[in-house]
């Protein structure tokens, strides 16, 4: 089962080699508390010489200090001990704490991330009175395009048991986007296939997807102007994300977005395919797009959004570096141009606007050390989906997700779409 975003496996501990190290154990598996958090934080001595000193902790939420604590070290040599924290009550949110470890011979500082009530998070920024108008102009401009729909078969990647085809189509702005379809080798002409449509991460050029499944076809595309569908648009990687952003109905997003859903039409197009099957799934700008896409084709009938970047944009400044940082050098040379102005124009453009639409099951994965996707962001979207949903959360991870949610996808999936 293809799942399009990179996996990490953390390691549970900071060490030095066979010398001193240490364990940080949350008191939840997630991280995710419903009062005060708790943590263990053990100290390791394998050495021949006593340890003295401390460990001390320091939560932060966006570079405020909010609590702090510490306890005395005293370690015989060739010996462990544990040390029980029990965190300040905080208000529902997600908090960045430091463990910090000074004792004779070994220094370190563990970063971690935890949640309280992370399902009472809501945005304090509401949609754009006209959001639904705005999409439904946007599809109808998509509509007026005549898709002309292409498949190439390209043999010299077909796989024993898959088929590979170059898809080729024309989207908004009569904007022609490419991709990949593989279809598994059937003697049987008349059977259809479940569908797996994979959303690219930003500036990512996705290829074939020649997976062993013998049930699903495979679907891999490649927004305008990025991969093989670059064409007219073709930014260096920083400037993709504030393409015209100082127009709210030329911004680029606005034509992925409806790549996209051309990439639904294309589905629904194909006799071979099932059209009540349609799983979107992808990660990071990816994952974004899934969920943009399963809110406004309710032909899409599952959803899976992996670190989703982009919600709750408003409240991404000073949380985040990107998109944020490389969107106010644009602004600074753009004259009469404001950050107020770009963050009004994304308000269109918001995941969380997007995920309040979504009414098929839904599946979220997060990293609750996320530099680009914060978990607290990620909640205030999450939280509004008014569908079925699950999100798994990976308190060590960052940008990632692990290979747990891409088995997890795989059986939600087949369980959805009876594929036995």
């Amino acid at each position: 089962m293809a799942v399009l975003c990179m996996q990490y496996a953390p390691a549970a501990a900071q060490d030095d080699g066979e010398g001193i190290a240490t364990v940080l154990t949350a008191g939840n598996k997630n991280a995710i508390f419903d009062s005060r958090a708790t943590y263990t934080f053990e100290v390791k001595n394998p050495t021949n010489n006593p340890q003295t000193g401390s460990v001390s902790y320091q939560i932060t939420q966006q570079g405020k200090k909010l609590g702090s604590g510490k306890q005395n070290v005293k370690l015989g040599k060739k010996s462990s001990e544990k040390y029980s924290f029990e965190l300040p009550a905080l208000k529902p949110g997600f908090y960045k704490v430091d463990f910090v470890v000074n004792i004779t011979e070994y220094d370190d500082t563990t970063r971690r991330a935890f949640g309280i009530q992370p399902d009472q998070i809501r945005s304090a920024f509401a949609a754009p009175a006209d959001f639904d108008t705005f999409w439904q102009k946007a599809k109808a401009d998509l509509a007026m395009v005549k898709p002309e729909f292409k498949l190439t078969k390209v043999p010299k990647m077909n796989t024993d048991n898959r088929e590979v085809f170059l898809i080729e189509m024309k989207s908004l702005d009569n904007y022609t986007i490419k991709g990949w379809m593989t279809v598994p080798v059937s003697k049987n002409k008349s059977r259809k296939f479940s569908v797996l449509l994979g959303l690219p991460g930003y500036q990512v050029s996705l290829n074939p997807i020649t997976g062993l499944d013998e049930d699903l076809a495979i679907i891999t595309l490649n927004v305008r102007g990025q991969g093989n569908s670059r064409g007219p648009i073709d930014t260096r990687r920083d400037e993709f994300i504030f393409y015209r952003i100082e127009d709210r109905d030329n911004y680029v997003m606005r034509g992925v977005i409806m790549d996209c859903i051309r990439a639904v039409d294309f589905i629904c197009a194909q006799p071979n395919l099932k059209h009540d099957n349609i799983l979107v799934t992808g990660g990071s700008m990816g994952g974004y797009l899934a969920m943009a896409t399963a809110a406004l084709d309710k032909r899409v009938n599952l959803c899976s959004a992996q670190n989703p970047i982009l919600c709750d944009v408003n409240d991404l400044d000073g949380e985040v570096t990107w998109p944020i940082n490389d969107i106010k050098k644009y602004i600074r040379t753009q004259p009469g141009l404001t950050l107020k102005k770009v963050l009004s124009n994304m308000d269109y453009y918001d995941a969380k606007n997007f995920a309040a639409r979504i009414t098929c099951p839904m599946i979220m994965g997060i990293g609750l050390l996320d530099p680009y996707a914060p978990p607290f962001n990620e909640y205030a979207a999450y939280n509004v989906v008014p569908g079925k949903k699950r999100i798994m959360v990976f308190k060590d991870l960052g940008h990632e997700i692990s290979q747990s949610y891409k088995d997890l996808e795989g059986r939600w999936m087949r369980d959805h779409f009876a594929l036995f």
